[in-house]
């Protein structure tokens, strides 16, 4: 069993983030590129997988992003700040004595994009199925470029990509407000979600991604059409895990699938122990019938990003991590 964040990190310098994050994810757990939405426009989630699209480009607005005919300082400072983590990166990296083995990298997910972009009419973007349909295909033709600059960066690393997907959930369900706020826009079908993931998966595979996860909310989380969609793992807080869904994660688990599990609720003042964090994976799993053994399909994360602590709270809450992961393994060890 290893760990790892989910992505946002506090502050606004990638030299430290990226040291931070590399010292305190050794071997064999897996370190991230940090997400730093305190350095404003661009630096945030949808602004950074906005960078990616390939000939789409966006602007900002006061309602949020939006689609655009031609890249404007919004989009520029977007790329800046990607490429400028990437150099950040191959920098800390290439001065590693034993460089990670593994390396993460995140990016918002087709359906979460199509509800936080929106058109020149100010609605979003998940509105209108062709924009649905050339967002997707404009991600996928993208994420290779990205990975391939990655792996640039972190030379023989395995690369793993965590694909977000925060408004899954009202997506499926139809609930999300449009621009009027007097009615909400049609739920997208789970065969078009299905479909929009297989394309931006299959890219990422063509790009070299070893293992891709899906990171969802607990809350009407749609496990069965994640995985349907051909997704190596899930990405789902512990929180409010009903008993219903630990049975799905079982089955995926007894499939051969990842689980990554945000055990770890860092909104507090002070963090949970390690002993109940650890009670907190361990007996479902084992009152499911899941052997010690298959512990080892499984990453211990936060509950949710980081960007709203401190750098030190932050490296702390990985540091815990780390503790609950080898508190978990001893158990499985027997």
């Amino acid at each position: 069993m290893t760990a790892t964040g989910l992505g946002p990190w506090p502050g606004e310098d990638p030299v430290e983030a990226a040291k931070i994050i590399r010292g305190e994810l050794g071997s064999p757990h897996l370190p991230f590129l940090a997400e730093l939405p305190d350095r404003g426009v661009g630096s945030d989630a949808l602004g950074r997988t906005a960078a990616m699209l390939e000939e789409l480009a966006v602007d900002v607005q006061p309602y949020g992003w939006r689609l655009v005919d031609r890249p404007g300082k919004d989009f520029r400072r977007a790329a800046s700040a990607l490429a400028t983590d990437i150099n950040v990166l191959a920098d800390v990296a290439g001065a590693e004595d034993n460089p990670a083995a593994e390396f993460k990298v995140q990016l918002v997910g087709p359906l979460s994009l199509a509800a936080g972009l929106h058109l020149h009419n100010g609605e979003r973007a998940l509105i209108d199925y062709g924009a649905r349909r050339d967002l997707a295909a404009s991600l996928a033709a993208g994420v290779g470029r990205y990975l391939s600059r990655v792996a640039a960066a972190v030379p023989g690393a395995r690369l793993v990509v965590q694909i977000d997907e925060p408004d899954i959930s009202a997506v499926l369900a139809g609930t999300i407000p449009t621009a009027s706020g007097y009615r909400t826009l049609r739920a997208v079908p789970s065969s078009e979600a299905r479909e929009s993931w297989r394309v931006v998966l299959d890219a990422l595979r063509a790009a070299g991604a070893a293992e891709i996860v899906i990171s969802v909310p607990e809350v009407e989380a749609p496990f069965e059409q994640i995985l349907a969609a051909g997704a190596d793992g899930i990405a789902v807080p512990l929180r409010a895990l009903t008993s219903r869904q630990w049975e799905q994660l079982a089955g995926a688990a007894e499939a051969g699938k990842r689980l990554w599990i945000g055990v770890l609720d860092a909104a507090g003042e002070s963090l949970p122990k390690v002993p109940g964090c650890v009670d907190a994976v361990w007996r479902p799993w084992r009152q499911l019938g899941l052997s010690p053994e298959g512990l080892s399909t499984v990453r211990v994360t936060p509950s949710s990003g980081l960007a709203a602590r401190t750098p030190g709270q932050a490296t702390a809450v990985l540091g815990r991590l780390t503790q609950i992961a080898d508190g978990l393994n001893q158990l499985a060890q027997g």
